[in-house]
């Protein structure tokens, strides 16, 4: 397991190691229909060093008959040859850097969709236990992360190697034995990698755990600025950021550090390498066994051959910070969702009534010891209210939950129509239940847009003709763009009473047979609860609705109370349930 950075984290837990073998095997399926931009890549690229073998060569013939013998009339046929592969390795690796840009970028598109698809499987306890900008922090710079060892990593890897056995062949195909001392330096290259790799992997996973709070705290933050502004707490939260920011910028130090550190210690052995070349070939140059145009030529193919080196130990870094990341995205696609479909689960084909039964329904929240709800039955019939009351944590919106299926009952059965709800898709499931929470939630886009959320089909005709039932047409007329108006992230350009009113008409549009309306009056005063009222009877007219709330203030008279009442015995909590008819409920 990676480290969750769940409320209350307060240090990360570094992520264990994880194989190439493990990684490719989890990740290398995202690449189907990609392979061929990568082996095109690596080709090309072989393409380009195969000219730059052959350029190298061409400047060892020029240094040899055109600068020491001062023959002019040799240099042009080399020159031209030599320009020509100039041009092709040019054009090689722009295909070869083009083609793996290409290919990197869609790999990351393609995972990224995959584990945002497989979060929104995940029931709300998996994201009210994790910071969201954790989450968000693994869907950017963890899946980057495997992208430059599974798509674009592979394509360094594999160049390099090629690279380095074909350097390597052209230097002992110059001098075999100057070829043989200096590649005795090349384990000094992997020693010093490896000598990295462990701290890199460490620091990578400081610098992600890091990220992820500074994440946090900035969306926070400026999610709740009005509290923020109204409590004159800015400075707390400056400080809170700057904490978060100096977490990051330790680790972004400690990163840099191992860097600056990696390319001096690399440059000194390349020095020491190249020190050797020059002496040793000095050598062979006095005592007539090597020409100057054979050792710089030689020296090269070296000063090519070191960087792929270089690049095969720089893979072992990759690996290492792929790694953390690699373990947390694991971790995420890992979690089950709560609940799924069972074989053979089928769309009834009777029309629905909307007739829900919970029979005998109990259920313990995960991670939970005591049960939420106990023995808990009741029934709605098609287009009857229920009004579901009573105390805060007696499971009123655990009812709810239950209903759409974000999790199944640990005891009992919830019947829609007779059927099972475990027997139903969950698509087809929550297309027949409508949900209007306490909490007016919209999105960034226009009035239209939100409205239309269900249903995105609809016509304009038919959003304006839920806007009028829900009470919202005259206010939205009154907008700059009408019903094109830009409401801002969270619709923050509305007022409360404005976005309950979209809520609702998005409500009334999806038209589904079944309703529940979770606390859709709470911290309303009585003329405003009277007039959100008129909208929502409207909504509730000829459909099966569980209203839960605390407020029986503005309830009708011939609605059916459910009573949960929370009691305790020995410290532990029974639910018992009451039925009755009337507005006089008896007091939890």
């Amino acid at each position: 397991m990676g480290f969750s950075a769940g409320a209350g984290t307060d240090a990360p837990t570094v992520a264990p190691i994880v194989s190439i073998r493990k990684t490719f095997r989890r990740f290398w399926p995202y690449t189907r229909g990609l392979r061929r931009l990568l082996v095109l890549g690596v080709a090309a690229a072989i393409l380009a060093t195969a000219c730059e073998i052959a350029a190298i060569r061409l400047f060892g013939l020029i240094t040899d008959e055109v600068l020491s013998t001062h023959d002019l009339t040799a240099f042009w046929a080399p020159a031209l040859a030599w320009l020509g592969l100039a041009l092709v390795a040019a054009v090689a690796s722009f295909v070869s850097a083009y083609g793996a840009a290409v290919g990197g970028e869609r790999f990351l598109l393609r995972l990224r969709d995959s584990v945002f698809d497989h979060l929104q499987t995940l029931t709300p306890d998996f994201f009210e236990n994790r910071r969201l900008g954790d989450l968000m922090a693994r869907l950017t710079d963890d899946i980057e992360a495997i992208e430059e060892l599974v798509a674009s990593g592979l394509i360094r890897l594999i160049t390099a190697v090629i690279s380095a056995v074909l350097f390597s062949a052209a230097a002992f195909w110059i001098r075999w034995d100057l070829a043989l001392v200096t590649f005795a330096m090349i384990p000094a290259f992997l020693l010093v990698s490896k000598a990295f790799a462990s701290r890199f992997r460490r620091a990578a996973a400081r610098e992600r755990f890091s990220n992820g709070v500074m994440n946090s705290t900035v969306e926070e933050a400026l999610s709740n600025q009005s509290v923020v502004q109204a409590y004159n707490r800015q400075a707390a939260e400056a400080g809170r950021l700057h904490e978060a920011g100096r977490g990051w910028l330790t680790a972004n130090l400690w990163q840099a550090r191992l860097s600056a550190l990696y390319g001096p210690a690399v440059q000194v052995i390349e020095t020491v390498c190249m020190l050797v070349i020059i002496g040793f070939g000095a050598w062979e140059i006095a005592a007539g066994r090597l020409t100057l145009g054979g050792l710089l030529a030689f020296a090269a193919y070296l000063a090519y051959l070191y960087p792929a080196v270089q690049g095969l130990g720089e893979i072992a870094l990759t690996v290492s910070e792929a790694g953390a990341g690699s373990d947390r995205i694991m971790e995420v696609l890992r979690a089950r969702p709560a609940v799924t479909d069972r074989p053979g689960a089928r769309t009834p084909s009777a029309p629905v009534r909307g007739h829900i039964e919970f029979l005998d329904v109990g259920f313990t929240y995960p991670r939970r010891s005591r049960p939420t709800l106990s023995g808990l039955s009741f029934s709605a019939l098609p287009g009857e209210l229920i009004v579901c009351t009573g105390p805060s944590g007696a499971g009123k919106s655990t009812v709810a939950k239950l209903l759409l299926r974000f999790y199944d009952p640990t005891e009992g059965r919830i019947l829609l129509d007779g059927t099972d709800l475990r027997d139903l898709p969950s698509d087809v499931l929550r297309n027949r239940v409508t949900l209007l929470q306490q909490e007016n939630l919209v999105f960034s886009g226009t009035v239209r847009d939100n409205i239309a959320y269900g249903r995105p089909e609809s016509s304009q005709a038919e959003i304006v003709e839920a806007a009028v039932t829900a009470g919202a047409h005259d206010f939205i007329r009154g907008l700059p763009q009408g019903y094109n108006t830009p409401i801002g992230q969270r619709g923050r350009l509305l007022s409360g009473g404005q976005r309950q009113r979209i809520a609702i008409a998005r409500a009334i549009l999806r038209d589904t047979p079944v309703l529940v309306l979770d606390e859709p009056m709470t911290g309303l005063d009585e003329p405003t609860a009277a007039r959100i009222m008129e909208p929502l009877r409207r909504l509730m007219s000829g459909r099966t609705t569980i209203l839960i709330t605390h407020d029986l203030r503005l309830v009708p008279d011939a609605a059916e109370k459910v009573v949960l009442e929370a009691a305790r015995d020995s410290g532990r909590i029974r639910l018992r349930l009451s039925r009755q008819h009337g507005t006089s409920v008896p007091s939890p």
